[in-house]
């Protein structure tokens, strides 16, 4: 899909407040309200906007500790399977697959040193697949940012 120019902008929009009003957006873009719906419908249908959501802070909620899981699956054919028993897993957050130490990197959030443990041990350590983990815990959060769409989509591509 070609991205023009006013795509770029409800794009830089939607980034920046997910719940901007679309006619807000269709007055900074100079064109109607409809226009706006047909466009992030089709950068939808497109698959560019893959959905918005609210961000709470895991914290406030009491879900003092973030760690990440690199996972090592026994065999490479094991990956689809291994992934979507760490789905069922409420705790993990995100997966990805990745290179280096591991096949796989979950992101988690627990209560306590504990939760964690018994997250791992009770559920993690069970998927037949896994051969082995290393646990990293999250000190403190450095930044969290979303893609910078003017270095992602700069005006001339």
């Amino acid at each position: 899909m070609t991205l023009d120019a006013i795509d770029r902008k409800i794009l830089k929009y939607l980034v920046g407040n997910a719940r901007m009003p679309y006619l807000e957006i269709a007055r900074e873009c100079g064109i109607s309200g409809a226009a706006i719906h047909q466009r992030i419908h089709k950068l939808t249908e497109a698959g560019v906007i893959l959905g918005s959501y609210t961000i709470v802070n895991p914290k406030l909620l009491g879900y003092d500790v973030c760690a990440y899981i690199n996972i090592t699956v026994k065999e490479p054919q094991l990956l689809q399977e291994t992934i979507a028993e760490l789905k069922k897993i409420p705790e993990i957050v995100e997966a990805h697959f990745i290179s280096g130490k591991g096949n796989i990197q979950a992101k988690l959030y627990c209560i306590d040193n504990e939760h964690l443990m018994r997250t791992i041990f009770d559920h993690v350590l069970r998927i037949e697949g896994i051969a082995a983990t290393e646990t990293s815990i999250s000190l403190q959060e450095a930044f969290s940012r979303p893609i910078d769409l003017e270095f992602i989509l700069p005006e001339e591509r």
